[in-house]
């Protein structure tokens, strides 16, 4: 069982958003400012301000992603990114059918709508939704990449 993942199933479930919540799992890594990491990501939680598009937790991977081995430099490592975000996606549609928020919600029987006004947190709202577990799904997906790749060794490949 993965910290990093449980951390991210833990963070939405005191209230954090799904973005928040996996990109937290990776402060560690990351370093900087947590309040400009959750600042940062609150926009991407719902599908993209509660649009229902991209999986927030998807979107937090791919943040993580480019925070944990993106350059500052313009163009360096794009691609090679860019790589690594559609195998993430990948591998997040073929285990869950899809990397699209209301997909992913209304596929477990959940009415949906795409009011921008943040549902309350409640017993009911954790018992319907499959966004905790995702959440986790999500994290342990790039912890697995990150284990597979050392950013060290990625980013020298790199240059």
């Amino acid at each position: 069982m993965s910290e990093r993942g449980e951390k991210a199933k833990t963070l939405f479930l005191s209230g954090y958003n799904c973005t928040q919540a996996v990109v937290l799992a990776f402060e560690d890594l990351i370093g900087g400012d947590r309040e400009l990491l959750l600042k940062a990501a609150v926009p991407f939680g719902g599908g993209l301000g509660r649009q229902r598009l991209i999986c927030g937790t998807v979107s937090g991977i791919c943040m993580a992603a480019g925070l944990v081995y993106g350059f500052a430099e313009p163009g360096k490592g794009k691609s090679e990114l860019y790589a690594i975000e559609q195998e993430l996606c990948k591998s997040f549609a073929e285990r869950e059918g899809s990397i699209v928020c209301l997909d992913l919600l209304t596929g477990k029987g959940i009415v949906t709508d795409t009011a921008a006004k943040a549902e309350q947190r409640t017993s009911e709202y954790y018992k319907k939704r499959p966004c905790p577990d995702l959440a986790k799904f999500a994290t342990e997906l790039l912890e697995e990449y990150i284990l597979a790749h050392p950013v060290a060794e990625w980013k020298a490949s790199i240059g």
